[in-house]
């Protein structure tokens, strides 16, 4: 039966992985207490790092419901139980790791994902999320003095603004008008019926009249008297 001690590593080990939102497994063989000390103050309080026995580890990941390949549990591993910022943590990590060569990662878990060790390479060389707030803070800030610039534009720049939307507008409805004049052009002009049925013959009436008045002899004119015998 597993003693107290055991129970107790077990117990602790499960804690450590519910609690953190990744995990990176590594070798230390050949690393002195010394640079084990220096690489937990280098990854800072937010993970710990700390030396396990492989089968107490197995037992533990199981029972916190973390699946790691057995592959990673060879040799003395200690483990990087993180509670920050994984990308941090991939970065203390790997920067100890170019300068003591004995330090070797062998893979990881992030929100239940395994990892290999080139993923952790690769979030290693992310930007920290201290890097990504203050970008972020340097972007609101500049907003309010981008809103502050436009405010204080100067009103002749409003003006020339609202002259060419105005004249943009009477370009538009210029454009229109011809067209509505074409339109009304194009339709046939019908002469009055009127004037085409009732002057001229009119006029016809009284030029006949006129001309049998004219052949008709006049009533004081004299006959010429016959010559006498």
């Amino acid at each position: 039966m597993p003693n107290t001690e055991k129970i107790s590593a077990v117990a602790e080990i499960t804690e450590h992985f519910t609690r953190s939102s990744a995990a990176v497994i590594t070798e230390y063989r050949g690393l002195s207490v010394k640079q084990v000390t220096q690489l937990r103050r280098a990854l800072g309080r937010d993970t710990t790092y700390a030396v396990v026995k492989n089968t107490l580890t197995k037992r533990a990941a199981a029972n916190a419901g973390v699946a790691i390949d057995d592959s990673l549990l060879v040799g003395p591993t200690a483990i990087a139980f993180v509670s920050g910022d994984p990308v941090e943590a991939a970065k203390g990590l790997r920067d100890f790791a170019r300068a003591n060569p004995l330090l070797v990662i062998k893979g990881g878990i992030l929100d239940g994902k395994t990892l290999s060790a080139a993923e952790i390479g690769r979030i290693a060389d992310l930007e920290s999320r201290e890097v990504l707030l203050a970008k972020l803070a340097g972007a609101l800030k500049a907003l309010p003095t981008r809103a502050a610039g436009l405010f204080q534009a100067p009103l002749a720049q409003m003006a020339r603004l609202a002259k060419a939307l105005e004249d943009k507008q009477s370009a538009e409805a210029g454009a229109a008008q011809p067209a509505e004049a074409t339109a009304v052009a194009a339709e046939p002009v019908e002469a009055p019926a009127e004037a085409e049925s009732s002057d001229a013959p009119a006029v016809t009436a009284e030029a006949t009249e006129a001309a049998e008045t004219a052949d008709e002899p006049s009533a004081d004119t004299e006959t010429p008297a016959e010559p006498a015998e």
